[in-house]
Parts: C-alpha cells; structure tokens; sequence
C-alpha cells in the first residue's frame, strides 16, 4: 500500500508582512536580552544583575512596538518629514528607555558611586545604538518590501501589456479570414448554389466555434493546430476544389509541442492567396514540421511563385485578402517566444517557403487551449 506524502510548498517570510514583524521583533530581542546577558555574566556579575537586562529589554521591546506605530504613519510622508520625525522620535525613545534604565540600575545598586548623569548617559548611549539598529532595519525591511512589491506590479502590467498585444494579433485573423470566406458565400448565394453555400457556412461554423472558446494567448500542440487547419482547409476546398492539394509531414517526436494558436492559419491562407488563387491548375502547399536540436522548425511552402526584385510576391488584387498574414506571424513569435525564435521566407525555383523555429517545448500551460 503507497502511502501519498502531501508536498511542502515553502511560504515566503514576508508573505504575511504582520506575522514577519512579530517573528523578527520576538527573535531580534531576545537575542539582544541573551547577548547582553551573557556578556553580564562573563564579566564576573551576580545573576541578580540580570534583572536590570530583562527590565531593559522589556523597555526597549515595548518602546519599538510603539516607533512602529509612529513609523508606518511616517513612511507615506514625504522624505523631509519622515526622516525628521523619525530622528526625533528615536531620540526621545532613546531617553526615555535611558531614563528607565538609570532609575532600574540606582535603584539595585544604591550605595553605587556612579553619578546620575553619567549613568543616564551610559544608558542613552546604548540605548540610541539599539533603536537606531533596530529603526535602520525597520525602514530597511519596508523599502525592500515596497521595491518588490513594485517589481511584481510591473512585471504584472508587463505580462497583461503581453497578453493584451497577443490578443489584438490574434483577434486580426478572424475578420482577415472571414473577409475571404464570407466573400466566396456570398458568391455562391448569388450563383445560387444554396447547398455549397449552406456547407460552407457550416464548416465556417465549426472554425468560428474552435476560435471563439480558446484564450487568445492559449497555445495548443501542433498536432491540434494542424487539425485546426485541416477544419480551414475543408472550407477553401468548397471555395478552389482540386485547385488546393495540401499534404502535411508532422514528426511524432515534435507532434505535442506547443505554439500560439492559431499560428500557422495565416501562412497558409497566404500560400493559398499567392500561389492558389492566381494559378489556373492550382498548386501544392506543404506543412511541415521536424525536431532540429532543442527547437521544433516548421515549414509551410507552396509551389506558386516566389519573391520579385522588389522582395516582394507578385501583386493580387487587394480583394483577395488584407496583407496582415506574415507581419502578424512575425509580431506572435515575438511576443510568445522573444529572442528563441526565429522567421524565415525563403524563395526557390519551385516555390516559396515560410520556416518557423521554435523552442521545443511540451510542458502543460495555464492557458492552453482546448
């Protein structure tokens, strides 16, 4: 019988900040109490000298409870304020767990030869040396906990400006697409050819509907995203028939590796609309995708023509689509993998290719579409 052992998670120290204080004002003097205890007794005194100790630490541990109340008031003043105010407030601390201290001592030992003012100034001396550690830390502490609570706002505002930018890339395919496919329906309504139509619309359906429940920012295995092409393809077929011959080559070593959804949907839109879409006998596109080190490198070619002098492919009438395709491609993999990517249109004599490279990754993620 396996017996399942719950796991750990550690709790940052500072993560209840209350709980933090209280640990760090409990430890910090009794270590004072224990420092200054010892010291008494290496140097040859009575353990009754240890009571001055306990009622000194006892002083000092109330007196910076209340320094702290005055110092989360003086923390969100101005600098010239809080640092003003908080000298005075350590000083007359200061004294007053001095004046405490020299009464404790004359007290106890009242045939001491010790004057007064001396004593009070011993006192004071040691006492200013305690607060002013104990308020340099405190004010340490918070400016560490205020600089990473900052650090995590803008790493926050950093992820939703992210997310926010692959969301509006994302959200450009879907009126790119539908420009085109509502186009061949209504031509096909006008041709009256009802039943294409009502297929058409019901493929269009189905690709709306894997689009609109997905998170813009979800990423999905390739194996789903060619899948989801397939589902697009199936629609263009109504549009080009035996115009559009696809074939896709997908290794199963790389098959579960993620990418942003929706990714390669444009490139091959693109390959329809300058290789497809001109060429009355049609062409090839081929979808690829192979493990090359610790990347995955996808290629989706076409047999049409490739770039002009200009860099550029032969120019179509602007009502075939948009001109957003690669742009948006290359603005995805930025934003979705930075620096461990890369893009590449290549030209050939036998056509025109696209190839993607992309860490191999295959790890579960939050935000994975479904």
């Amino acid at each position: 019988m396996s017996v399942t052992v719950p796991r750990i998670k550690p709790q940052p120290f500072f993560a209840d900040k209350n709980r933090a204080f209280w640990n760090l004002q409990s430890v910090g003097w009794a270590g004072a109490f224990l420092l200054r205890g010892s010291s008494t007794i290496a140097n040859g005194q009575p353990l009754s000298s240890l009571v001055p100790v306990l009622i000194s630490t006892v002083t000092g541990y109330s007196v910076t409870l209340l320094i702290a109340v005055m110092f989360r008031f003086l923390v969100k003043k101005r600098p010239i304020v809080t640092w003003g105010v908080s000298i005075i407030t350590v000083v007359a601390a200061a004294g007053l767990v001095a004046f405490i201290d020299a009464w404790v001592f004359s007290t106890q030992n009242r045939g001491s030869e010790t004057a007064g003012l001396q004593l009070f100034l011993g006192a004071f001396y040691l006492s200013m040396t305690l607060l002013g550690a104990w308020s340099s830390l405190y004010y340490a502490i918070n400016f560490y906990l205020t600089v990473e609570e900052q650090a995590d706002q803008l790493l926050l505002l950093e992820n939703q400006a992210a997310n926010a930018q692959l969301a509006m890339l994302r959200y450009q395919l879907n009126p790119h697409f539908l420009f085109n496919t509502l186009n061949s329906i209504s031509t096909l309504v006008l041709l009256k050819q009802t039943d294409r139509a009502n297929a058409m619309l019901s493929r269009l359906s189905s690709f709306l509907r894997y689009t609109l429940i997905n998170e813009p920012t979800a990423q999905v295995t390739i194996e789903q995203e060619i899948e989801t092409l397939k589902l697009y393809l199936e629609i263009e077929k109504m549009r080009f028939e035996e115009r559009l011959r696809p074939s896709f080559t997908i290794d199963p070593a790389v098959a579960h590796a993620r990418l942003p959804s929706l990714l390669l949907q444009p490139l091959v839109e693109n390959a329809i609309k300058y290789a497809v879409t001109p060429k009355e006998e049609g062409a090839e596109i081929a979808v690829s995708a192979q493990p090359a080190g610790d990347n995955v490198r996808i290629v989706v070619s076409d047999s049409g023509p490739g770039l002009n002098e200009s860099g550029m492919r032969p120019h179509i009438p602007m009502s075939e689509g948009t001109g957003i395709g690669l742009p948006n491609i290359r603005d995805r993999l930025i934003q979705a993998f930075g620096e461990r990517q890369s893009f590449e249109t290549r030209s050939t004599p036998g056509g025109f290719s696209v190839i993607i490279e992309i860490p191999l990754n295959m790890d579960e993620t939050s935000k994975v579409a479904a």
